[in-house]
């Protein structure tokens, strides 16, 4: 007797086609270049050994400057932000070296169910070529320790060194986060 089941499908990593399909000219711009308190986060998406990946897509969803969603499902109602042209979404392809850049605002706190808030964070997703998936982080700013401190995620997460890949640094205009796909000072990934 043979077996019913069917073949699995073998796997495929997400390959070249990034960088034609997926980018477009103002994936990076989350808001406009004249948006009020306009930041850049900036970093570089690195491989095992530190080298930058030539061939990845930074993808990020956030909430505005007041904690809302540029989305029909935000739990708490479609409120239009405050900041004009802001849609909360952004993707952004790497250089040669690895670099992107997210032209954004800064996003507000989440209320969560217990009453407590999550800190400001932006959602973000990479797309490499030899990844099978997606590999999904976050950014938090180390401007706001506060917050940072009460995060469910990150205190979650028992290892400070560990944490501290989550955090950008603030520089002049921004932020810089740096995304190590492995090795020394990995991201944390979340299993989503």
């Amino acid at each position: 007797m043979t077996d019913p089941t069917p073949a699995l499908t073998p796997s495929q990593t997400v390959g070249p086609f990034l960088h034609l399909i997926l980018p477009w000219p103002d994936g990076p711009d989350v808001v406009p270049p004249d948006a009020a308190g306009r930041i850049v986060i900036s970093g570089r998406v690195l491989d095992g050994d530190g080298n930058g990946l030539a061939d990845a897509l930074v993808e990020t969803w956030q909430a505005d400057p007041d904690g809302h969603f540029a989305h029909p499902d935000d739990p708490r109602g479609t409120v239009a932000s405050a900041v004009a042209g802001f849609r909360g979404f952004g993707r952004a392809a790497t250089g040669p070296d690895g670099a992107y850049a997210i032209a954004t605002v800064k996003p507000g706190g989440l209320p969560i169910g217990d009453g407590g808030m999550e800190a400001p964070h932006l959602d973000v997703s990479v797309f490499a070529r030899g990844l099978l998936d997606r590999v999904v982080t976050r950014i938090y700013f180390d401007d706001e320790a506060a917050a940072n401190a009460a995060d469910p995620v990150l205190a979650a997460l028992p290892d400070p060194e560990r944490r501290g890949t989550l955090v950008a640094g603030a520089e002049p205009g921004g932020y810089r986060f740096d995304i190590r796909l492995q090795g020394d000072r990995e991201t944390v990934f979340f299993d989503v």
